[in-house]
């Protein structure tokens, strides 16, 4: 197969890697780290004023209208980055209402404010079918008895008539509009009540608990398994990208650091390590690439995502090998890498683990 990118998609990357060369350097990394803040505003400002975060919004909302393709290119720039923030959770959000949403859905989650998907659930595999139960109230598509409801403002009706209870785990960034899932399809609510979690990136991250919490409908049924396999797709391209960075961060390491007056790349043992982890992403970047290319031509992704995810658990073991090539320097919290296995961790545990995939890779035999 061939997966090189097309004119578009080139310019969508270089467009992608300039603005985070200038707004998500190291000092501008380190600055938000010791800042307390959910994320970096002024890196969000300047990626929604070049574009990037509607390019998979509707065209008619004021997006670029792109794909999965379009979503993994951006995402892999900002993981190459190891750039926090709420990119990544806003591209899915908007691709996902912009593929199963009306038009008035479209206009709202459009990538101008931060947006979010809530899809994991405490204790179930990201492949199982949603527990959260969604009922509709009177005046909906369903036969439940009317009763006064408040909105998510504390009165009036609830918009969209429907109410939704349960958990999600593992949500980033739910202060804005989140899109769930449920078992009668896909949702939108608005600042949900939310419990922090804890992510060994620091980025805000929530369990967030539907008490029949008022939501609009956005999709069927036949909407959850797509909006997952977005996730998936987003995740492991961020993963891609975070091994990227890594590598090139390692490579330009052992290349001028010098031991018993060789540099460090001139040992054998090393470049053999090194080339472990440049083999580690080629074989995600290949997995990763065909699903979202399958996810955009329509065809059947799960495996190659399955794959993709495989790899991103083996790729947190390509970051140790980075840090060992470090030596003492790759656990010094105040040295980039640290991001770079932080990010790695935090995209294999929202993944699953290997074992996870690989069962998963089985049954789709």
């Amino acid at each position: 197969m061939d997966f090189k990118l097309d004119e578009t998609q080139e310019e969508l990357r270089a467009l992608a890697s300039d603005v985070l060369a200038k707004e998500a350097s190291h000092e501008r990394l380190e600055s938000h780290e010791k800042s307390g803040r959910p994320y970096d505003e002024r890196l969000w400002k300047a990626l929604r004023e070049a574009g990037l975060t509607a390019v998979c919004a509707a065209e008619h909302a004021g997006g670029a209208g792109l794909g999965p393709v379009e979503l993994a290119v951006v995402l892999r720039e900002a993981g190459a980055r190891a750039a926090p923030g709420p990119l990544a959770a806003t591209l899915v959000s908007t691709l996902a209402v912009s593929r199963y949403g009306s038009r008035e859905h479209q206009r709202r989650v459009a990538g101008t404010a931060v947006s979010t998907v809530a899809i994991r659930e405490p204790g179930r595999a990201l492949t199982a079918p949603p527990t959260t139960v969604a009922e509709p109230v009177a005046g909906g598509s369903g036969p439940v008895a009317a009763e006064p409801v408040a909105g998510a403002g504390g009165s009036g009706p609830v918009a969209g008539g429907w109410l939704l209870s349960g958990r999600k785990s593992g949500v980033a960034h739910a202060e804005g509009d989140v899109l769930v899932t449920a078992d009668q399809g896909l949702f939108l609510v608005h600042a949900p009540p939310a419990a922090p979690e804890f992510a060994s990136t620091g980025e805000p991250t929530a369990t967030i608990t539907l008490d029949r919490t008022p939501a609009e409908r956005v999709a069927g049924p036949e909407a959850i398994e797509g909006v997952r396999q977005l996730y998936t797709a987003a995740a492991v391209a961020q993963a891609s990208g975070v091994l990227a960075g890594a590598l090139r961060l390692t490579t330009e390491y052992i290349r001028t650091r010098k031991q018993f007056g060789r540099a460090l790349a001139e040992f054998q043992a090393v470049t053999m390590q090194i080339a472990d982890v440049y083999i580690a992403g080629r074989a995600l970047d290949v997995a990763m690439w065909s699903g979202a290319w399958r996810l955009a031509e329509g065809l059947p992704a799960e495996e190659d995502l399955a794959i993709a995810a495989f790899h991103t658990s083996e790729a947190v073991k390509a970051l140790y090998t980075c840090q060992h090539l470090h030596g003492g320097l790759g656990l010094d919290v105040t040295y980039p890498l640290h991001r770079y296995f932080a990010h790695a961790m935090h995209l294999a545990h929202r993944l699953g683990s290997g074992d996870v995939q690989l069962d998963l890779i089985g049954g789709l035999a």
